[in-house]
């Protein structure tokens, strides 16, 4: 989702759990200050729901909860609440303590990036997730054009990094049973120029 320019007031984390339960609308907590997310473009809720859909699905009967948008984080170290576009938790939640709301040991979050967002993405909040000892592989969809950027937890301090830019390409999750092609990650999504086409199979010709 989108956050928008900072309230200036400073807030303590309870005053902004108070605040959000009564908001009409979603915020972030960002070390004191408050950020209002907007609501998503079409591509950007196409893509959440494609993933989230097939994530749900493909780990079904299996211990791992999938959640999108509306489950809120809190990360304790850089003191931040945030709501990733989506989250799969492995075994059993990990709640802040003292609530039952807000969840604390996601092993993969996937962020759709949005023009305002993506460094943001890329830098400050990836850097945030890594604080969190449960966290093992980050996936970053652009909702503009065919590219996916993947990370994925080696070690200690190391990450491993891959990107996909073909339709026909097939992006698999290391900490959990899953793979999706992009051409169903990107499925119904409304590019402004031409997205590349998956290659044709003509084997059996």
């Amino acid at each position: 989702m989108i956050a928008q320019p900072q309230l200036t007031q400073r807030h303590t984390p309870a005053a902004y759990l108070e605040f959000e339960t009564q908001a009409a609308t979603r915020h972030e907590y960002i070390n004191g200050d408050i950020v209002p997310m907007t609501g998503g473009t079409p591509n950007h809720n196409q893509i959440l729901l494609n993933l989230a859909g097939a994530l749900n699905f493909a780990l079904r009967r299996q211990p791992y909860r999938v959640f999108a948008a509306d489950q809120r984080l809190w990360i304790p170290v850089p003191k931040i609440y945030t709501y990733p576009d989506v989250m799969v938790i492995a075994g059993e939640l990990a709640y802040q303590p003292g609530r039952r709301d807000t969840v604390m040991n996601p092993s993969v979050i996937i962020e759709v990036l949005s023009k305002s967002t993506r460094e943001y993405d890329r830098g400050d909040k990836f850097a945030a997730y890594r604080t969190l000892p449960s966290f093992q592989e980050y996936l970053l969809v652009d909702q503009y054009a065919c590219h996916v950027e993947s990370y994925v937890k080696a070690g200690e301090k190391r990450w491993i990094f891959q990107e996909y830019d073909r339709m026909e390409a097939t992006v698999t999750l290391e900490s959990c049973d899953f793979a999706i092609a992009l051409q169903d990650i990107y499925d119904k999504v409304e590019f402004d120029t031409p997205a590349p086409a998956a290659a044709e199979d003509t084997s059996d010709r």
